[in-house]
């Protein structure tokens, strides 16, 4: 399957680059203010975590079956389109999931809402692609910082607001709000029209140190995906703390994530791809053992700021070494560790809930941490 990369004929502006931005913080928003809903989710539908990890698992799915008709459809009718379709879905899922009451309920809704992020992602994407192209300049790390601050919003915001007393309902409601006033002022100057430029299969099974990338970045999405499901539903049936408070760990790991994101061009350049990687990785593991080791709030919310700083930087390296390597095609070798990659959060944390299922989720934070070693240890096979 191939798809096209939508242009528009004029050079993208500085008008489109805000329009970009506010894609990315719409998808981050509307993908964290689900985090703070999890633990309401469950005593809802009162079920255990095993069955929470298969309802989260409709996620991803819905994400996997919505990829390969958002690269045709965004190659039929462009970015703007598809990114305004897919933000209206998103508007119309969020308020079903503070309100269903049933497994089957919410698996339906889940798999929408997985579809509507899957679609806004893959979209955004390609506009970014676009835009840093025809700007000459390197900017997707900034536009993925905005994705970052558009989690910091969505959880945070939901977070306070159920800490206050608001419902659910009344939350997803205005999160609502903030992404329609959002899309309307992105919409004029998304890109509306398709080009000519092939970028090869959307599905391509990565070789040799192409599918080592792909594994570490499966690990690093898995552990991003695991504060996302897992964070609040760890802090109030391990640490105690409130329902209404939960979405603080999540909060934190993104606040966490964006500085470094936003300061990862400098530390690289400063002290170089191994180095960043090593660290990133190890800061990651142990800020999840911290969390997971001390009977304390305050630890569990500083290991998983640990887990977002360390995180940050680790994933672009890895998409650096992808496009570096000489096993495949650049462009093919990206795609292929992108697919691979998010794999792991959307359907990673499923896993997570078996895990903690059969022992604790404890021990599952703690195979994860395990994993981001396997990432320390690579790191002078991959940046060699």
């Amino acid at each position: 399957m191939t798809f096209t990369l939508c242009t528009e004929k004029p050079q993208p502006n500085v008008p489109q680059q805000v329009a970009t931005r506010l894609a990315f913080f719409i998808a981050g928003l509307g993908m964290a203010a689900w985090a703070p809903l999890v633990p309401f989710a469950k005593t809802r539908i009162d079920i255990d975590d095993a069955s929470l990890g298969m309802l989260l698992l409709c996620i991803g799915v819905g994400s996997i079956m919505a990829m390969p008709l958002t690269g045709l459809l965004t190659s039929k009718f462009g970015c703007k389109r598809v990114i305004l379709l897919a933000g209206i879905a998103l508007c119309i899922d969020l308020p079903l999931l503070a309100l269903m009451d049933s497994a089957l309920g919410m698996a339906l809704a889940l798999l929408f809402f997985g579809a509507a992020i899957g679609m806004v992602d893959v979209a955004m994407n390609i506009q970014a692609v676009v835009v840093e192209r025809t700007s000459g300049r390197a900017m997707m790390s900034g536009f993925h910082g905005f994705f970052s601050i558009g989690g910091i919003v969505g959880a945070g915001g939901v977070s306070a607001l159920l800490w206050l007393g608001v419902s659910p309902l009344q939350a997803t409601l205005c999160a609502v709000v903030i992404i329609l006033t959002l899309l309307s002022i992105a919409s004029k100057n998304l890109l509306r029209e398709n080009g000519g430029d092939q970028e090869g299969s959307m599905f391509v099974l990565p070789r040799g140190w192409v599918m080592l990338i792909g594994l570490l970045c499966f690990i690093m999405f898995l552990a991003e995906g695991s504060m996302l499901d897992w964070s609040a539903l760890f802090l109030t049936t391990q640490r105690g703390m409130d329902h209404n408070q939960a979405g603080l760990g999540y909060a934190l790991f993104s606040i966490a994530m964006t500085l470094g994101r936003l300061n990862g061009d400098r530390i690289v350049n400063t002290v170089g791809r191994y180095q960043v990687l090593i660290m990133g990785s190890l800061c990651a593991a142990l800020g999840l053992v911290l969390a997971i080791s001390l009977d304390n709030v305050t630890a569990s919310l500083t290991g998983f700021m640990l887990v977002g700083l360390g995180a940050s930087n680790v994933v672009p390296i890895l998409f650096t070494a992808a496009g570096n390597q000489t096993t495949m095609p650049a462009n093919l070798a990206i795609a292929s560790v992108t697919t691979v990659g998010y794999t792991g959060i959307l359907a990673g944390p499923a896993l997570i809930g078996f895990i903690a299922q059969i022992s604790s989720l404890t021990f599952a934070f703690a195979c994860v941490a395990a994993l981001l070693m396997i990432v320390t240890v690579s790191a002078k096979a991959i940046t060699r």
